[in-house]
């Protein structure tokens, strides 16, 4: 097996490990741990699924970032979030580790911190770099900001889905959703709370559970959906079973695990969809056009069609789920 980079610094001599606290900054469920024992870890998270893979691992899981000697920020795909983790990290820690492929951008992160703090030591294996330095105050200015108010009228802040703008595809199922919905609802993977606070606008609705697995997203998905009806719930929504069932399900399902294409997530939320309706129940979604989901619907219900969309996406609706 080949080395990681932390393993080939730790066995080069480069770098050794402290005998105090180790904090680990968002790490994808498989991130290779090699060279680090996951009982001696406090992983730092908001990603649901991960933070179980995690503690299932022996890890401490939490989202607060604790004063230890050495921290590991995980470069994520989102450039503010991956700022945002190296501020939180050099203002906690005695030494911080930057670890990442360079697909999600950890050579021009090395190159900002290098203009900071001068040279910098790395390792550079596997398509990725890893470079460390001692706890400085000169990252203060990339802390996060608290979710923020946008243009399209809702809070997000850094590492949220569709930060910017209201994601195209929510926008064009929101429209579609009929008049008049079933009275107990769900909002699979809300995010922010876009397709949710459309769900509240319509007849019918007595309460509406969204169910996020990122916990930045739900942060902004209270500030964004205030409606008392509303109840917001920190969990996998593939692996959510609630104590009554549905009466209907809107959904705008992720289909990316890290960078690669994953199909089989947006089939994992339809089988979960199905099993949390009633009988009679009712499933809303949206997904890009080129995903082949028509097969998993056709499996898990009895009636689906096609109820519009464009180019880039196509809507669904399906009715009585099997069982």
């Amino acid at each position: 097996m080949s080395q990681t980079r932390l393993a080939t610094a730790l066995d080069e001599g480069l770098l050794s490990l402290p005998e105090g606290g180790i904090a680990l900054l968002r790490p994808a469920a498989d991130w290779d741990a090699e060279g680090l024992t996951p009982a001696d870890l406090t992983v730092v998270h908001g990603f649901r699924p991960d933070m179980d893979a995690w503690a299932a691992r022996g890890a401490t899981v939490t989202r607060d970032m604790p004063e230890c000697d050495l921290a590991i920020v995980v470069v994520p795909r989102s450039k503010s979030l991956a700022r945002a983790q190296v501020a939180q990290a050099a203002s906690s820690a005695a030494r911080v580790l930057v670890d990442g492929q360079k697909t999600d951008g950890v050579d021009s992160l090395f190159k900002e911190c290098r203009k900071r703090l001068g040279d910098l030591p790395s390792v550079t294996k596997g398509h990725g770099r890893l470079f460390w330095f001692d706890r400085t105050d000169a990252f203060a200015d990339w802390a996060a900001p608290p979710p923020a108010l946008g243009d399209h009228g809702f809070h997000t802040t850094a590492g949220v889905f569709s930060d910017g703008a209201v994601d195209k595809g929510s926008a064009l199922l929101a429209e579609a959703l009929t008049a008049k919905l079933p009275a107990r609802m769900a909002d699979f993977g809300a995010g922010w709370g876009y397709l949710s606070q459309a769900v509240l606008t319509r007849d019918g609705v007595t309460s509406l559970d969204l169910i996020e697995a990122e916990a930045l997203s739900l942060d902004c998905a209270r500030l964004n959906v205030t409606d008392p009806r509303a109840g917001f719930l920190w969990a996998d929504a593939t692996r959510h079973k609630p104590k009554e069932p549905y009466g209907g399900i809107v959904m705008n399902p992720p289909f990316h695990t890290g960078r690669a294409g994953d199909p089989a997530l947006g089939r994992a939320f339809i089988a979960a969809a199905a099993a949390a309706l009633s009988p009679n129940g009712q499933l809303w979604m949206v997904a890009n056009r080129h995903l082949p989901y028509e097969t998993a619907l056709r499996e898990r219900f009895r009636t689906v069609d096609e109820i519009g969309g464009d180019r880039s996406f196509k809507l669904f609706h399906a009715t009585r789920p099997l069982r």
